[in-house]
């Protein structure tokens, strides 16, 4: 059956965000007076959302310190969210074309959805999707394919008519968990390996146009 509903991944999958990530990473680190970390470190911990992020940047600090880390971690990636983001090559240009076929979008992140919006908002894609679930929109995230069964019901569609692109194992896992056709994204922040149980892999945005599933109306 025809794709009906795509559901994207946000960091790693529409957008470069690693730049501004890292620099929040590290304010965090400077106020624990902690060595800072390059980038690909940073990299290792994207994917399960900032909590976890925060607890790996951190080994050995206590639940408080976790706490405090997180606000700092947060209030700065809020200021300076799109700093240095930028959007990968050829996704608007993807989207406009996904649209004009009769595709819709959502986004499912493991960010919080307040700023999930504001970052798609920023970078002028927030008008692309239908809908947008974050860390914080129901008890379960990515990897579970809570999320992903969510919209499928609240879109009517059958699993088979909806994919999860994203660039992690876990919008792999989510994707797979449902059901839904799944496309991994060999250019974001997962590793190969990561990637391994996706239906597709691509390795621009704009290859999602050349797979069979997406190349023509829905």
């Amino acid at each position: 059956m025809p794709i009906k509903l795509i559901i994207f991944d946000l960091d790693g999958t529409l957008s470069d965000s690693l730049a501004d990530l890292t620099d929040a990473v590290n304010q965090m680190l400077v106020c624990f007076d902690r060595p800072l970390l390059a980038a690909e470190q940073v990299r290792g911990l994207i994917g399960r959302g900032a909590g976890r992020l925060v607890e790996k940047a951190l080994p050995g600090a206590t639940g408080e310190e976790v706490e405090r880390g997180l606000r700092i971690f947060l209030d700065y990636n809020d200021a300076h969210i799109v700093d240095k983001t930028r959007l990968y090559p050829g996704v608007k240009e993807t989207l406009d074309r996904l649209r004009a076929d009769g595709r819709e979008m959502a986004v499912i992140s493991n960010k919080n959805v307040a700023l999930c919006r504001k970052l798609l908002a920023l970078l002028g894609i927030g008008g692309y999707f239908a809908d947008v679930l974050g860390a914080d929109s129901l008890p379960f995230r990515k990897p579970s394919p809570e999320p992903v069964l969510k919209l499928l019901r609240d879109f009517g569609v059958e699993a088979r008519e909806a994919a999860m692109v994203g660039d992690s194992i876990n919008d792999i896992a989510a994707g797979n968990g449902a059901g839904v056709l799944t496309v991994g994204c060999g250019f974001g922040y997962g590793y190969a390996s990561e990637l391994a149980d996706a239906d597709y892999l691509v390795q621009a945005f704009p290859e999602l146009l050349t797979l069979p599933p997406f190349s023509g109306p829905s």
